[in-house]
Order: structure tokens, then C-alpha cells, then sequence
């Protein structure tokens, strides 16, 4: 797959698999403009592609994705709005037709871990650690997990995991129904390539079928999740404003420095 990505964002084939890697391991992969960008741009190639059957999704050992990085949030916190990168990425994270398998290793921060909520299939190492500081910025949660995380895990637990900020563990986030699969961290990449394979080995018209069935239910159709993917943006963009937000990137800042 020849794209004109940068060196953060690495697509390749693995036959009817199309793999997209997060490669920025000083950031621990937390995701900038451009790295937005550029995954929407190689999902789209990939959907176009006829050879392609699956997305497959992965990070670094240690780090699938520490969320969004924070200086894109100070310059988000600036003019007050969500910039077009990251909103572009959603929808198309949220209109993919083809399956994604996701496999994560390590740290899943912020939109590391809401974006589970939108695959098909998610493996993760014994060594990963889910995390939603979205309060504890003074924000809200994205990617429509206010509307897919309570019909996924429930209130209760969603609230948990994206009101209260509470990290989850491997097993917990199996146990809930946040992920499919749990094994050590030296099988992850093979494991999450397996089932990708498996899936593309599939009758692609059954396979597109049951997951458009599975999908498409009241309450949580493509209709109802980019509406609450606006609504959320639109929340989100007032709380990146407010003095709560300002008061708690300051204290990041300071904390980084």
C-alpha cells in the first residue's frame, strides 16, 4: 500500500488484511493532527480497496495509543474547537464497512480505549491498561462512547470507565465486554494478525451481512452514532474552553515539565 503517510503512521497488507501501526514510541503514540489525518486517509484507501477484507490496528509493544497529544489539545483549547482532523477520523471510524480487529499492547488512553468500542474484534496483552481521564481534564468522553459504552458495558461500568476515569486492566476490561481476548504480551501482534486473516478468509458478502446485522440495532445505528459523535464534539469543545480545562491542562503541563 503506497501512501504519502508520515513515519508516525505505518499502513501495510498482510494479504486481505490491510495493518495500520501507531509508530511514534517517544509519544507513546498519542496521536497528533497530522496522525490523524492520516489514518482517516489510509482507512479510506483500504475501504476502496477491493483486495482488502479487514483492518487490522495496531501500536507499539507497550503502547497502543496515549490518547491525543497535548499540545494539540492546548491549540484545540485555543480556538475553542475540535479540529477537522480529529473529527474526520471519527466518522470514518464510525463508517467503516469492512470488520477491524484491534490488537493493543500497553497503555490505552482517552481515544485508545473508546475506539475499542467501535471494533468488531479486540485482543489485547496481558500488559495493557485502559484509561478514560476525560473529567480529570476537564472534559468529556468522544468518539460516541457515551452512547456506546452504556449499551456495550451498562451504566454502571461505563460510567466507571468514562465519568470516573478508572483504569482498567486486562482482565477487567474482558471480564465487562470491553475487549474479546486476553494473552501475553509476546503473542499479541500474532494473535490480533490470526484473527484478522481468520476473518478475511471469510465469504465476504455473509461476512459483510452479519456484520451490518449486528451493527445496525435501535438506538446505536450509524444514524444515532454520528449524531452523538456531533453532540459530544460540540460539548467537548465548550468544556475545552472553560476555566476547569484551563485549570487542568496547566497542571499537566507543570506535571510533564
Amino acid at each position: 500500500m503506497s501512501q504519502d503517510l508520515p513515519p508516525t503512521v505505518i499502513a501495510e497488507r498482510d494479504g486481505a488484511v490491510a495493518v495500520l501501526r501507531l509508530a511514534r514510541a517517544d509519544k507513546k503514540n498519542a496521536l497528533t493532527s497530522d496522525m490523524y489525518a492520516a489514518i482517516t486517509s489510509a482507512w479510506s484507501a483500504a475501504e476502496a480497496d477491493d483486495a482488502v477484507a479487514v483492518h487490522l490496528w495496531l501500536g507499539l509493544p507497550g503502547a497502543f495509543c496515549a490518547g491525543n497529544d497535548i499540545e494539540d489539545f492546548l491549540e484545540c483549547a485555543r480556538t475553542g474547537r475540535l479540529g477537522s482532523e480529529i473529527l474526520d477520523f471519527l466518522h470514518r471510524l464510525a463508517t467503516l464497512e469492512k470488520p477491524l480487529v484491534i490488537g493493543v499492547d500497553g497503555l490505552a488512553i482517552g481515544v485508545g480505549t473508546t475506539a475499542l468500542l467501535h471494533a468488531d474484534l479486540v485482543v489485547a496483552s496481558d500488559a495493557s491498561l485502559f484509561r478514560t481521564p476525560f473529567t480529570d481534564l476537564g472534559l468529556v468522553p468522544e468518539a460516541a462512547s457515551s452512547l456506546l459504552g452504556p449499551r456495550r458495558l451498562g451504566h454502571a461500568v461505563a460510567f466507571e470507565l468514562l465519568a470516573l476515569g478508572a483504569p482498567f486492566d486486562a482482565e477487567r476490561a474482558r471480564a465487562v465486554g470491553l475487549i474479546n481476548r486476553v494473552v501475553p504480551a509476546a503473542d499479541l501482534e500474532r494473535t490480533a494478525r490470526d484473527t484478522a486473516r481468520a476473518l478475511a478468509a471469510k465469504p465476504r458478502a455473509a461476512l459483510a451481512a452479519a456484520r451490518r446485522l449486528l451493527r445496525d440495532v435501535p438506538g446505536a445505528g450509524r444514524a444515532e452514532i454520528l449524531a452523538r459523535i456531533e453532540e459530544e464534539a460540540a460539548e467537548f469543545a465548550r468544556r475545552l474552553a472553560s476555566p476547569e480545562a484551563a485549570a487542568a491542562f496547566t497542571a499537566f503541563v507543570s506535571r510533564k515539565k
